[in-house]
């Protein structure tokens, strides 16, 4: 079975930058471990995503939604945190200006001709905003294939709103380990 690995947002901002949380800042050595086990398969199977915004992000709709400047372009706080970023020897890097990413599913579709036997696995900040929306966009592209979520290797905004996606997503058929 091929396994795909994408890491959602692992940015500074978000972790401990503008948005950051305690629980974000916990989950970094989780993250890292989990990136070194899938390199020990093959760095090709490896994508990480990097929510990002440009200077007007404050006029946009998700700007005006959520009042505070993060992961612009170019900024510190749009990088991958530092340890993450030297766990990552290869990987496919996508840009997605909002919370989920229709080239990251259109991407593994195309290049795995959605094989049933690929599993993709999750792991990431924010469990309740762009981890949800690629799992759901991920299994909805490719509904035969085993979408799952590491939910130890993921924060949300909150606790109780990590565990409430965590049950949405298990609802909706991706696992949750």
């Amino acid at each position: 079975m091929k396994k795909i690995l994408i890491v959602v947002d692992m940015q500074n901002d978000f972790i401990n930058g503008s948005l950051g949380t305690k629980e974000a800042e916990l989950i970094v050595d989780k993250v890292v471990a989990k990136i070194n086990e899938y390199e020990q398969i093959g760095p090709d199977n490896i994508y990480v995503t990097f929510d990002t915004h440009s200077v007007n992000y404050l006029e946009t709709a998700e700007g005006k939604s959520l009042p505070v400047e993060h992961c612009i372009r170019g900024t510190l706080g749009w990088e991958l945190n530092e340890r993450v970023k030297e766990a990552l020897t290869e990987s496919v890097n996508i840009e997605k200006p909002t919370f989920g990413s229709n080239i990251l599913a259109e991407q593994i579709y195309n290049r795995y001709n959605c094989e049933q036997e690929l599993e993709i696995e999750l792991v990431g900040l924010c469990t309740d905003i762009c981890v949800i929306t690629n799992a759901l966009l991920l299994k909805t592209k490719m509904p035969e294939v085993t979408v799952k979520v590491d939910s130890s290797c993921c924060a949300g905004v909150t606790p109780e709103s990590h565990e409430a996606a965590l049950l949405v997503m298990k609802n909706c058929q991706i696992v949750i380990e």
